[in-house]
């Protein structure tokens, strides 16, 4: 440590964010076990024990709000993780490197649209009366549908929309994961007559597959954290039963409603599943022998 002090001394505003912002914090989560009193602090409020998660298991909105985060986490897992892996694997492919650098400037552009900003566009472009998308509709002799208001459709405009924004700028990293590749392995295999999808299959597929593994790990240790953002911006009366995840329940008890120990249990039951789920898929891919977070 002392001969690469520099490092650790690079090193240190990281640490000391997550120490700050991530560690301390967690003094606080006792409050989901407590009757939280902010006259009375943290350390003063009495403890309710398991209370707070019986109510909320106990709750006719536990099911609904459990079904709607899981299914549009599993939809976001299913679409938008494979996704960049297929758009890096095509960028990969082309010839020219200055279309290559076109592409990958065009994909991940709208990586730095902000959310409103993207939930407007949605707005504009799937309006009933002058959207885009329903005027195209109308032109095939179709009925004009309102896709903000309707259930069905919130999932698929979540994770669609969260595609064209970020699968650009994820493929970065499995770019990145791909020139790292030996190129006397296509060479050879090219000499051998193997097809460019043959090469993919063979070489690009199992040279990325760690990197592949190590973020598919990060992103089911995130499974039943889904953006609240966006929902809650993309949210109305109309389509509520199919958007209302935990994360904007727990924004609505307990910012809104200042029911601060009811939230800070549905978020810690929230977390829990988390790190389950991070545990036993970490644990499963060094079953395999295959790249793992430890």
């Amino acid at each position: 440590m002392a001969a690469s002090y520099e490092l650790y001394l690079f090193l240190l505003p990281t640490l000391l964010y997550f120490i700050v912002f991530h560690y301390i914090p967690m003094y606080g989560v006792q409050i989901a076990f407590k009757r939280f009193i902010a006259a009375e602090g943290v350390a003063g409020s009495p403890w309710a024990g398991l209370e707070h998660f019986e109510r909320f298991f106990q709750s006719f909105q536990f099911w609904t709000l459990l079904r709607n985060t899981l299914g549009l986490s599993l939809y976001e897992l299913l679409v938008a993780f494979p996704a960049p892996i297929a758009l890096a694997l095509l960028i990969n492919q082309l010839a020219s490197e200055r279309f290559k650098k076109f592409v990958q400037t065009v994909t991940y552009a709208p990586h730095f649209i902000s959310v409103v900003v993207v939930v407007g566009m949605l707005n504009l472009f799937l309006s009933p009366r002058n959207g885009l998308v329903n005027r195209a509709i109308e032109m095939f002799g179709g009925t004009p549908v309102f896709f903000m208001a309707n259930p069905d459709w919130f999932k698929t405009i979540f994770v669609f929309s969260g595609v064209w924004q970020n699968a650009g700028w994820s493929t970065i990293v499995y770019l990145a994961a791909l020139t790292a590749i030996n190129p006397e392995l296509h060479e050879a295999a090219v000499v051998d007559g193997a097809s460019k999808w043959q090469r993919v299959r063979h070489i690009d597929l199992p040279g990325i597959a760690p990197t592949v593994v190590i973020l598919w790990i990060l992103t089911v240790g995130s499974f039943m954290t889904v953006g609240y953002e966006k929902v809650y911006l993309m949210q109305n009366q109309l389509n509520i039963d199919s958007s209302e995840i935990i994360q904007t329940y727990v924004y609505k008890v307990g910012l809104l409603d200042a029911q601060y120990s009811y939230s800070a249990a549905i978020g810690l039951f929230n977390s829990a599943i988390n790190f389950a789920l991070l545990v036993a898929v970490n644990g499963w891919a060094r079953r395999m022998k295959q790249a793992s977070l430890w």
